[in-house]
């Protein structure tokens, strides 16, 4: 794909030098531009010589000096990416997109495992869809963390569980990463019976034995659908298993914590939830390497929760709200499975006001995937309406903003956060994944209704 320019910046290196929108980035300092791995890579000198091909078909080439050499050139490009996004090519017995039913937003469906989205925004990848030049790429440009849905260490199993011959053999670039320093963090999704037990110890060894490049390993339990009619036939865990799994965690984390300093591999927050287990205290995640895996996420929200309310408190002043002859009333909405953790926070906002506010907190149940999908992120806008249409839910409903997409204000189903507010006749306001932020937005919210 052509390196097409969009846009240039005004004022920038590259307006100043005569580069305008709709010319093509072909090289800087004599390299090929194919995507913004390059674009972005080989900018970073404070002199870049840059050939472009013009609007009227001549290619030019200037040369650029920098006041520094992380100064931007200030191009846009059509794509993001500059090439396409590229897609996963496996068929993985557990992927949640494949549980999916038909007729949901097109943008749903897309199987993403780009390394350059793994390096920008922490995406997991297979490494099923890379070379051996994308490797040496990766290495030379030092792209580093990079993200590794493993889910087994065991060639042939990995091949079967991904419906994938060549899946068990990418699997040897993951030394080829750990021997070039490249930090890896790993994803396992977990089966019952498929590749936990025996072989989760297995897969945790042979990662630990690339570690310390492998920092951190993310045990999740496989989320099920009730659209898998056509599916390989997969058990949930329960309380038993999941019990089991953690036990085994745990016995691997403590045999590899006084060699390398952290407790390398975790089990995730669902786990705990399907097991009936405390959520673990702070010092079971160190610095909390595999929050996108839902690991510690709970346990955070808590602590963060923790200190704004303290902190609030010490200048509860400046928040006063005077108690009338009714309370000011409000709704948060959310997944089962943190239920119990916004009902405990819910609280301790409540409490800083005495009887004058009253935030009740009710669960949704995922009617739309079925009723074992108890995050918070896969609900739905219908869901949402019809268990909270009828229910006085105050002046305000609170929504986590897990439910959109970033920059966005729609669900899964295609239902606005505009739809929710008509339907229910209320004001709706997004509440933050941070404690901080959780806390701080309800106050503030109040306050202005109050």
């Amino acid at each position: 794909m052509s390196a097409v320019i969009k846009s240039v910046e005004p004022g920038s290196y590259a307006e100043e030098h005569g580069i305008k929108s709709g010319c093509t980035l072909l090289k800087i300092n004599g390299h090929d531009i194919v995507d913004v791995l390059d674009y972005r890579f080989y900018m970073m000198e404070q002199k870049v010589t840059i050939s472009y091909r013009a609007e009227d078909g001549k290619i030019r080439m200037v040369k650029i000096e920098k006041d520094d050499e992380y100064d931007d050139l200030g191009i846009e490009f059509e794509t993001y990416l500059i090439d396409k996004q590229h897609s996963c090519n496996n068929k993985c017995i557990f992927c949640f997109i494949d549980q999916l039913p038909e007729g949901m937003r097109e943008s749903l469906y897309f199987k993403d495992d780009d390394s350059r989205m793994s390096f920008f925004y922490g995406n997991y990848i297979t490494l099923t869809n890379l070379s051996d030049e994308d490797i040496d790429r990766i290495i030379k440009m030092h792209i580093s963390p990079v993200n590794v849905s493993v889910h087994t260490m065991n060639e042939q199993l990995r091949c079967e569980m991904m419906n994938n011959r060549f899946a068990g053999d990418s699997l040897r670039y993951l030394k080829r990463l750990a021997d070039a320093g490249i930090s890896i963090n790993a994803q396992l999704v977990l089966c019952p019976g498929i590749n936990d037990g025996d072989e989760l110890e297995y897969s945790i060894r042979k990662l630990y034995e690339l570690s310390p490049s492998v920092q951190s390993v993310a045990c999740v339990p496989v989320g099920l659908t009730r659209f898998r009619d056509d599916l390989p036939q997969i058990e949930p865990y329960n309380r038993k298993t999941a019990r089991e799994t953690i036990m085994l965690v745990d016995k691997l984390a403590h045999e590899i914590k006084p060699e390398l300093g952290s407790r390398f591999c975790y089990a995730a927050d669902e786990f705990y939830l399907m097991a009936e287990l405390p959520i673990p205290d702070e010092d079971y995640y160190d610095d909390y390497p595999q929050l996108d895996n839902g690991v510690g996420l709970m346990r955070l929200f808590n602590e963060e929760v923790n200190d704004a309310v303290l902190e609030l408190g010490k200048h509860l002043s400046e928040h006063v709200i005077e108690k009338g002859d009714e309370p000011i009333r409000a709704t948060i909405a959310t997944g089962l499975a943190a239920e119990d953790l916004v009902k405990s926070a819910a609280r301790k906002v409540q409490n800083l006001f005495g009887g004058a506010f009253e935030l009740k907190v009710r669960g949704i149940v995922n009617v739309f995937f079925g009723p074992s999908i108890t995050v918070s992120g896969l609900l739905t806008g219908e869901d949402i309406i019809r268990q909270l249409r009828g229910k006085n839910l105050g002046s305000v409903l609170f929504l986590p903003k897990v439910l959109l997409r970033d920059g966005e204000t729609v669900l899964l189903d295609d239902v606005t956060i505009e739809d929710i507010e008509k339907e229910l006749d209320i004001k709706v306001v997004v509440l933050d994944n941070d404690g901080y932020e959780f806390v701080n937005t309800i106050v503030e919210t109040i306050e202005e209704v109050k």
